[in-house]
């Protein structure tokens, strides 16, 4: 048995002030006011801290200099590193790339989900920013690697993909990347796509037929295009304002339909670069925190020092003061960690603890079906940040595990 005691307990609908929370078996079991504290193996008192849900965060291609598309078993590594920063779990996030690199992320999200690491973050099934994005709206990704929707489905429908592993590089059609789709698709959590391009919103169709949870980004959709694609079956948003067309009042466009529509959950990368902090609350209040989902679209270098060098993918990024780089300029994703985007919700932008916490832990579990996580409350595993007056990790704690200390 494991007693937190004396800290802010942020529940779902309130601050616990000061609270206590028993966990025992990796679940937690009470949740009461702090007074006489029930016998335990372990006791911390905690008075002038928080403690919250564990952080899920839905976007996160790498932290300190490691990628998901990079290096030796990055996806574990990321999971390993992640808790310093509250992350209880994680959706490992690619941009677009060959088969054969997809492959290998989804063989190591497969893995680390069969045989988890008990000192490490959960990793979650992954998201992918696809190769069926816009062009026009792709940032940081790879120009080489988009694809065709039309094609790539004509192409899997006269069974033309299957050695799709072996293509090197850039060499590769989309059918191909659909046959790894197809075949990773209980290690997919989320796959982005741009419904206008041409076969957007058949694919998008085949997608959801797969049980896969379609997100809308990377995108020039209008108004109309946007709500054909949540007709067709889109439920997410990633990363909304970046890298879609501004919200014009007249016209609308994506993030006018991603902003009224209910059904769909949206990203916010909440860094204060990205979006506005005054644009995340304008966001928030229209869509509510329960339809929103902080995220950081972070890089491997985050926690990297200023100037240092990494890699998104095949590209090189330079660290700069708010975010990562590419050597024209180009923004390709944040240097952002889940603490400082709950900081940044609280302290910055004026949020209660519970709603930042709902938009860093129990929005995204729901979403992504975690049941019995992203709250504190009895019956729930015992995923758990201990945060400072600062919001900054004290510790974390994975099924009643504790896997980050900063005291030691």
């Amino acid at each position: 048995m494991i007693v937190l005691s004396g800290a802010e307990v942020v529940l779902p609908d309130r601050v616990l002030s000061p609270g206590t929370v028993v966990v025992d078996e990796g679940v937690i079991v009470e949740v009461k006011p702090s007074g006489s504290a029930p016998g335990g193996t372990s006791n911390f008192a905690f008075h002038g801290h928080y403690i919250v849900p564990g952080f899920i965060d839905v976007h996160v291609h790498g932290v300190e200099g490691v990628d998901t598309l990079g290096g030796e078993m990055p996806v574990a590594d990321i999971a390993r590193r992640l808790p310093k920063f509250g992350v209880t779990a994680f959706c490992p996030t690619t941009v677009a790339c060959s088969p054969s690199a997809l492959q290998g992320v989804l063989d190591q999200v497969r893995h680390a989900r069969e045989t988890p690491d008990t000192r490490a973050a959960r990793v979650l099934p992954a998201h992918l920013e696809s190769n069926f994005i816009s062009p026009e709206y792709k940032g940081a990704q790879p120009l080489g690697c988009l694809r065709n929707p039309r094609a790539a489905l004509k192409g899997a429908d006269r069974g033309k993909a299957g050695k799709a592993a072996q293509a090197p590089r850039h060499e590769f059609d989309g059918a191909e990347i659909l046959t790894e789709i197809e075949r990773g698709a209980p290690d997919i959590g989320i796959v982005t796509v741009a419904p206008e391009i041409d076969g957007g919103l058949d694919l998008i169709e085949w997608l959801t037929a797969h049980d896969l949870r379609v997100s809308l980004g990377h995108s020039g959709a209008t108004y109309e295009q946007a709500q054909a694609a949540i007709a067709a079956g889109a439920r997410h948003a990633t990363h909304l304002f970046n890298r879609m067309p501004p919200l014009d009042h007249r016209r609308p466009g994506l993030v006018g339909a991603i902003l009224q529509a209910e059904e769909v959950a949206a990203e916010l990368i909440c860094d204060g670069t990205h979006v506005h902090p005054a644009l995340v609350r304008t966001a928030v209040s229209a869509k509510r925190p329960s339809r929103m989902m902080a995220i950081t679209d972070a890089t491997a270098g985050a926690g990297l020092p200023i100037g240092s060098q990494t890699r998104l993918g095949d590209q090189t990024i330079t660290v700069n003061e708010s975010a990562a780089v590419l050597a024209d300029g180009t923004l390709a994703g944040s240097v952002l960690t889940m603490d400082r985007a709950f900081e940044m919700l609280v302290a910055r932008v004026g949020f209660s603890p519970v709603e930042a916490a709902v938009m860093c832990a129990t929005t995204p579990a729901r979403e992504l079906g975690l049941v019995g996580h992203g709250a504190i409350v009895p019956g729930a595993v015992a995923d758990l940040v201990v945060l400072d007056a600062q919001f900054a990790v004290v510790q974390t704690y994975v099924a009643g595990r504790l896997i980050y200390n900063r005291r030691t």
